[in-house]
């Protein structure tokens, strides 16, 4: 298995032998990722998985192949060459393909004519004798005419060639190959605009992209259209025929009608079933990636720590709810008002008392329906305030956040619709604290998320957020319940154990001290203690990434370079330890890799690092834009909001993001929107299209680079 997950993965035999033997350890993919490196030869989370994926996929298709051995055997048809083409079989679908004509099948056509005894009459054909010479030697109450024999013994062989395991691969391969998908209008079906180019479509299998896989699917589920896989058919056919009928004349016709006739009712059906689930898999492990994408840029959009923010949830009809939090996050006042009706000339003024009642320095607005509206008026009420600005925030999911169990017992006496607005708030103050309260497919950065397998989607996101909040790593004594539950080895219980004993006995003064909540053992406190911080503990290696295990290392190198964490020359005094060959005989002491070293040492130099530190923090803005104020060719910059396979959507400060087609990326060419812009990155683009009829605005991020 090692072998084989190697040679997939482009990795070791001897990592993959380390990493397996980890996970077995129950040991969590952070945690092996970040503090066992030199057992794994520094595979990162996503290649860990990737090993832990297939060998439970290898360990599946090992047990599907004993039940299939089994299977056969007790029914008596295990040959020697059977036994070693299924040992030989590498693929799930080639031990099916061998498995078919012996699987236990419903009531067919075949079966009811094997049951009545109409075996023979098939032999004869596929030996080359007229079968009109013995039909009516085997008529029967279901087979009562000569006529119906013969029938019936097409029956039996064309299933026999539907499940020949030669004829299905070839097939399965040519449809790959050379099959079209071909997709229309469904008689009845409704007249449906977002669907329209797929009302007469086709394109070869080979060339098919993922979204138009998913949306075909969609399509179909919706009843709009009805789709299927073209393929040469007579080719095919004249192909299986050449390959199963080996005799000629009257027997010749039966056979090969007999074939025609079981290539078009099972062989074609089962096979597109097969291809089109193939291209749905990969359309869905395609979409997966990039909602995981777009989510992880999302979790990692820098915080604005340390301001007092006013959040408003945009709403025409009820309103925009308002809240503020202080610096810390802490609720501290609510309001609303209305920007749709004669009350909006009041805006400017409600949010101007805010602002200045409570010390606001930024205006977190919803980017939901009435955002540009409220934009306006909140842009005129923060004129002539120096120092306060305003951002538009991604608000989605904040609605499934405002009514979960997380925000209920939170704020357990406020309205549904103002909690929303503490979410908005806090999403500039720190996105990943606020994000992780909420189940990351409501969080809308993807494509096709809720017509993707769901157990995948859930899995793949969830070791997003799992890795991005490893990543950063968690104060253990601000963390909220949420965050803490996704530090590995922690998890929902846990973390509530931990708020729990905090409110009871205060700050936690060290990260040895998390021991004391009932049920944290060692291996939790193991696979958890490097990603919990103490900000201003006894033991300043607590605010760094360095685990436990590693602080008779570090402070032994602290000792020997005569510095203290946070003093200055600590680099130079550890870069001449490194020169001098000390760094590594210290390291040797103590059993400590050059992996694990080099942690180590950066850990000391950047204590309490923050990745998010090094991205573009989020753009404040003090006026508003109007979509007639944009004219083609004026270049602003923008943030990006959602990434897809054709381009990205920008906002740009006016009511419509604008699309950036995936071929006005760069003025190379562009396989790939993801190699060249994430979700939260600032850009520099051009308008080089204005669609005010249908709300569209083109952008070009080459021609602004001009």
């Amino acid at each position: 298995m090692e072998t084989r997950i190697a040679r997939e993965l482009g990795v070791r035999e001897d990592q993959v032998r380390g990493t397996l033997a980890l996970l077995d350890e129950g040991n969590t993919v952070p945690f092996i990722a970040r503090y066992r490196k030199e057992r794994t030869g520094g595979l990162d989370e996503v290649q860990i998985r990737d090993v832990a994926r297939l060998s439970e996929q290898i360990r599946q298709t090992e047990d599907r192949r004993a039940t299939i051995l089994a299977s056969i055997e007790e029914q008596g048809a295990l040959t020697s060459q059977l036994r070693s083409a299924l040992l030989a079989a590498s693929t799930l679908s080639e031990l099916e393909d061998l498995y078919a004509p012996y699987r236990p099948k419903r009531q067919t056509r075949a079966t009811r004519a094997l049951e009545a005894g109409l075996g023979p009459v098939a032999e004869a054909i596929e030996r080359g004798e007229d079968p009109s010479r013995l039909a009516s030697k085997f008529r029967c109450e279901d087979f009562a005419t000569d006529d119906d024999v013969i029938a019936g013994a097409r029956d039996i062989l064309a299933e026999a060639m539907a499940d020949d395991a030669t004829v299905r691969s070839y097939v399965r391969d040519a449809m790959r190959r050379s099959g079209k998908l071909m997709s229309k209008r469904r008689r009845g079906g409704e007249e449906d605009p977002k669907y329209k180019m797929y009302f007469e479509f086709s394109t070869p299998v080979e060339k098919m992209r993922p979204h138009q896989v998913l949306a075909i699917r969609r399509g179909e589920k919706e009843k709009v259209l009805s789709a299927g896989v073209e393929v040469p058919e007579e080719r095919l056919v004249d192909w299986i025929i050449g390959h199963r009928v080996k005799v000629g004349g009257v027997a010749r016709k039966h056979y090969s009608e007999a074939i025609r006739d079981g290539f078009g009712r099972l062989l074609h059906p089962s096979l597109e079933r097969d291809v089109r689930g193939d291209l749905e898999e990969q359309a869905d492990k395609h979409a997966i990636g990039v909602f995981a994408l777009n989510l992880k840029n999302l979790l990692l959009q820098p915080p604005l720590a340390g301001r007092v923010v006013l959040g408003v949830d945009p709403g025409l009809r009820t309103g925009c709810k308002l809240a503020v939090v202080d610096a810390t996050g802490r609720l501290i006042d609510t309001g609303h008002m209305y920007v749709h009706d004669g009350r909006k000339r009041d805006v400017p003024d409600i949010v101007a008392a805010m602002v200045h009642k409570h010390g606001v320095q930024v205006v977190a607005i919803g980017n939901g329906t009435g955002s540009r509206e409220t934009e306006e008026l909140v842009a005129q009420g923060l004129r002539g305030k120096q120092g306060v600005h305003y951002a538009i925030v991604d608000e989605a999911g904040a609605s499934v956040y405002s009514a979960s169990d997380v925000a209920r017992a939170e704020f357990p006496d406020l309205d549904v619709s103002v909690r929303g607005a503490v979410s908005i708030a806090r999403r500039i103050q720190d996105p990943l604290a606020e994000l992780v309260k909420i189940d990351p497919k409501s969080i809308g950065v993807g494509m096709y998320q809720h017509d993707v397998n769901q157990n995948a989607l859930s899995q793949e996101l969830d070791a997003v957020v799992e890795d991005v909040v490893n990543a950063v790593g968690v104060d253990l004594n601000s963390a909220s319940q949420p965050l803490l539950a996704r530090v590995a080895g922690i998890g929902p219980t846990l973390s509530k154990r931990i708020v729990a004993h905090r409110d009871a006995n205060g700050p936690f003064a060290s990260r040895a001290a998390v021991k004391d909540v009932r049920g944290l053992g060692s291996k939790t406190y193991e696979q958890c203690a490097g990603f919990l911080r103490i900000r201003d503990g006894k033991e300043p290696l607590d605010n760094t990434g360095i685990h436990p295990e590693s602080y008779p290392l570090a402070r032994d190198i602290l000792k020997r370079a005569g510095k203290a964490l946070g003093d200055a020359g600590l680099k130079s005094a550890l870069d001449a330890l490194e020169r001098s060959g000390e760094l590594r005989a210290i390291a040797e002491k103590h059993g400590a890799g050059a992996m694990t070293l080099q942690d180590v040492l950066n850990a000391l130099v950047q204590p309490g690092r923050d990745p998010r530190d090094e991205l573009d923090p989020p753009k404040l803005r003090s006026d508003v834009l109007n979509v007639n104020d944009l004219r083609e060719g004026m270049v602003l910059e923008g943030t990006v909001r959602n990434v897809v396979d054709f381009g990205a959507f920008v906002d740009i400060g006016v009511k419509q993001d604008g699309l950036v087609h995936v071929s006005e990326m760069a003025d190379r060419y562009i396989k790939n929107p993801y190699d060249v812009v994430g979700v939260g990155d600032r850009v520099r683009v051009a308008i080089v299209s204005i669609d005010k009829d249908r709300g569209r605005i083109g952008l070009s991020m080459k021609q602004a680079a001009r």
